[in-house]
């Protein structure tokens, strides 16, 4: 027998939508597989301005993943779970609208969704659950090959969210762990 290089799992996900979850701010990434490497599709921001309603607002997210959804052939949606501190209860609901509004704009184009815990993505990215913002947008431009830290923060988050989705969807030993 010799060494075997997998770069497929069969049924794994080809292109992946991460997805830095926001009310303000949601940052987005498009990644794909060709043959070995790893590609940026895409990647931004969907604001939505603070002064509209929460409806308007929830409205612009959806609109906003909608399109990228009918631009991208998107297989798996990446999505960050829920962080939330107990002292800020509103935070947490407003949150809660967000990534309902987010999965349903994924249910919509038939697209599946898997979440990740923060500290998940951040030990999947750099072997540290507790990583600085710096060292997971370092970890991301060498894994995507870019010429540069990925700049916001958010799109930073989303790249490490979609990065996160592609090495663990499918996969029966993270699936065994669960």
């Amino acid at each position: 027998m010799g060494t075997q290089v997998v770069t497929a799992r069969p049924g794994s996900a080809s292109c992946i939508l991460g997805i830095d979850p926001g009310l303000n701010t949601t940052g987005y990434a498009v990644i794909s597989r060709e043959g070995p490497r790893l590609c940026l599709r895409e990647a931004g921001v969907i604001k939505s301005r603070r002064s509209d309603t929460l409806p308007e607002r929830l409205r612009e997210i959806h609109v906003g993943l909608s399109e990228v959804f009918a631009a991208h052939a998107v297989d798996l949606m990446a999505l960050e779970q829920l962080f939330s501190h107990y002292d800020r209860p509103r935070t947490a609901i407003l949150m809660g609208h967000a990534r309902g509004v987010i999965c349903l704009a994924a249910a919509s184009a038939g697209v599946p969704v898997e979440h990740y815990e923060p500290t998940r993505v951040k030990k999947v990215m750099t072997g540290n659950g507790r990583a600085p913002k710096s060292q997971i947008q370092l970890a991301v431009k060498m894994q995507l090959n870019l010429q540069s830290v990925p700049e916001p923060a958010d799109v930073a988050d989303a790249m490490a969210i979609s990065l996160c989705g592609h090495y663990l969807a499918n996969n029966p030993i993270d699936q065994a762990l669960a």
